[in-house]
């Protein structure tokens, strides 16, 4: 199901919106897990704690009067999710082409000065298509966990390593554009995929993008600078699979 995600500073356009997206669910047009709106940029994006093509970001582009902060949250949204799905609803359309120079690949843009009936369904249309594509992976080659508290779907080519997280039951993906954590476990993980290889009890690493062994340290090193642990008994194995990439 959808999470939806809303940044906006003006109450009434945080009730329009969330009166949209409840007459949506009357509707029977769309289910969604989870729905939040903020008024700061910092709060949403501490909210991130999934991936995948089923979060959807309604996006204000004027915050706090800073005309452009809007573009700035979905850089950093992007750089997070790459494939979430952003919308910004504005006031300011002459905006529009600005978003190709920040690289955010926004799915639409809403008028805020729409009438009531033709912003109901522009918000509606985004979510359909939401839920049309959320059963779908990002990619024939996606890499996917879901469970009852998280979502997680990434490109596999862009993991580089699990590992268990100082908060109890939680796991840390780390990727080539940044990190998440998410309930999991990481012995778990490790059987998910045969691509992925369990190198110490707190870490699973994707061998395809490790780029060094060191066996003095014990540690695998990635090309983003990342490293992580592999225990004496799993080094032969993990040389092994370091072999079969080249």
């Amino acid at each position: 199901m959808l999470n939806i995600f809303s940044l906006e500073d003006d109450l009434f356009q945080q009730g329009r919106l969330e009166r949209a997206v409840a007459a949506c669910v009357q509707s029977g047009q769309i289910r969604y897990r989870h729905f939040e709106t903020f008024g700061k940029p910092d709060q949403l994006l501490a909210a991130i704690k999934e991936t995948g093509n089923h979060q959807v970001f309604f996006l204000d582009i004027e915050i706090r009067g800073e005309e452009q902060k809007g573009m700035e949250v979905a850089r950093a949204i992007r750089q997070r999710d790459p494939h979430a799905i952003i919308v910004f609803v504005t006031t300011h359309s002459e905006f529009m082409p600005v978003t190709y120079r920040y690289r955010v690949s926004a799915l639409d843009f809403i008028d805020k000065a729409l009438p009531a009936a033709d912003y109901e369904e522009a918000i509606a249309s985004v979510l359909e298509h939401a839920q049309a594509n959320v059963s779908r992976t990002v990619s024939d080659d996606a890499f996917v966990i879901k469970n009852d508290y998280a979502h997680v779907q990434v490109p596999f080519a862009d993991i580089l390593y699990f590992e268990t997280s100082s908060t109890v039951h939680k796991v840390i993906l780390t990727t080539k554009t940044g990190s998440l954590e998410f309930y999991g476990k990481v012995s778990e993980i490790a059987k998910l995929d045969d691509r992925l290889y369990q190198c110490h009890r707190a870490f699973v690493v994707n061998p395809a993008n490790v780029t060094k062994l060191d066996r003095a340290s014990q540690t695998v090193h990635f090309e983003t600078g990342d490293s992580c642990l592999v225990s004496r008994l799993k080094t032969k194995g993990l040389i092994e699979r370091l072999e079969q990439h080249g």
